[in-house]
């Protein structure tokens, strides 16, 4: 479904209402699209399909895999658990793997980035450089 300007315009705005504190509030978001339905302004299925796309962007913000080559103790995933509250807000779901593959070092990913410490990433940089 093609979404004209002011229909994306006005989710981001419907949308930036449910938030508080920078993060969204469930509740808020949901009143907004049951009074959305009930009301159907002009163009709202464009509205609700913008809403939902900016609600599973965030959502898929909040992912995190934290890949390392051995198994991380308690105090280490709790450490790297913190600094990345700090860096990227509360509310992250983060799940720990071990992939022996890296051979050392970390590789985590925040929904579409990465953050590739491995030596198996310097290594395969390497390779490329040359």
């Amino acid at each position: 479904m093609k979404i004209s300007k002011v229909a994306a315009a006005t989710a981001r705005r419907l949308y930036g209402l449910c938030q508080v504190d920078g993060q969204l509030d469930d509740n808020k978001l949901r009143d907004l699209v049951s009074k959305l339905i009930a009301a159907q302004p002009r163009d709202y299925r464009a509205i609700l399909a913008a809403i939902h796309r900016l609600a599973r962007l965030e959502m898929a913000r909040r992912e995190v895999l934290v890949e390392s080559a051995a198994v991380l103790s308690a105090s280490d995933g709790q450490r790297i658990a913190t600094g990345l509250a700090a860096e990227h807000g509360p509310n992250l779901n983060i799940q720990f793997k071990t992939n022996p593959e890296l051979l050392g070092g970390l590789r985590i990913r925040v929904g579409d980035d990465v953050l590739d410490g491995s030596v198996q990433g310097r290594l395969d940089r390497l390779a490329k450089a040359f």
